[in-house]
């Protein structure tokens, strides 16, 4: 196996994690859990199952330690079609995984509220402490969207050098792009639309579906067939 199809198969294994992990965390695990327009409701499944709860935070952890790793994996892979955008492709990464990160003190706290007793809200009410929980899970869930943002960026540029490169075949680097714009017309959506619930589920549907079907074919290629290993001559602009 030659190098570049070493690091491309660890590309598409990181790849696979950061799906799966986050497929779970979000999906099965706060989209199960969190009901946005019902603190008392939320309050009560997240205290009946603050294991899964927790398993949706250790896997939205594991997915942003295998982002912080694939980025660099990408940046190896892809560093011999154009350096300059491949390390701007991993910044755009690494700024995403920050703010997931940070990101997640938002569910420690409105599980603390929820499970850690009154401490120092004692004198607050137990209707007022569940109002506050979901207000911070729901703060997540905008952090989550500023993150996918600068993702974006990052996937619609990892399309761009792989249409370049020839390492896959051009219809995987164009969904990705695609999935790219999808993903920054949901975070945008959110941000200008005063109603953006009510197109939510349409969002969802058209952008959510395709970009894993996108994402997915990607890593199962990468893991299975690596890349096409040819010269590639260093882009004069790097």
């Amino acid at each position: 196996m030659t190098p570049s199809n070493r690091v491309a198969r660890t590309a598409g294994a990181l790849y696979l994690i950061i799906i799966v992990a986050g497929i779970f965390a979000q999906f099965f695990v706060r989209m199960s859990l969190i009901d946005p327009g019902d603190a008392a409701a939320t309050a009560a499944a997240v205290q009946g199952a603050e294991s899964l709860f927790r398993m949706g935070i250790a896997a939205d952890l594991a997915m942003i330690m295998a982002d912080i790793a694939i980025a660099l994996a990408f940046f190896v892979l892809l560093e011999p079609v154009s350096r300059a955008l491949s390390l701007l492709a991993a910044f755009f990464r690494l700024v995403q995984a920050t703010i997931l990160g940070f990101n997640l003190m938002n569910l420690f706290v409105g599980l603390e509220l929820l499970t850690g007793g009154a401490g120092p809200l004692g004198a607050v009410g137990e209707g007022e402490r569940h109002a506050l929980a979901l207000m911070f899970f729901e703060a997540h869930g905008t952090g989550y969207a500023v993150g996918l943002a600068f993702f974006a960026f990052s996937l619609f540029l990892l399309g761009h050098l792989i249409y370049r490169s020839g390492y896959l075949p051009k219809v995987l680097a164009v969904l990705l792009m695609i999935a790219a714009a999808g993903y920054l017309a949901d975070t945008l959506a959110r941000t200008l639309l005063t109603d953006y619930a009510a197109v939510q589920p349409f969002f969802d549907a058209a952008v959510f579906g395709p970009a894993v079907i996108a994402e997915v074919a990607t890593a199962l290629w990468l893991l299975i067939r690596g890349v096409r290993t040819r010269p590639l001559a260093r882009s004069a602009t790097a």
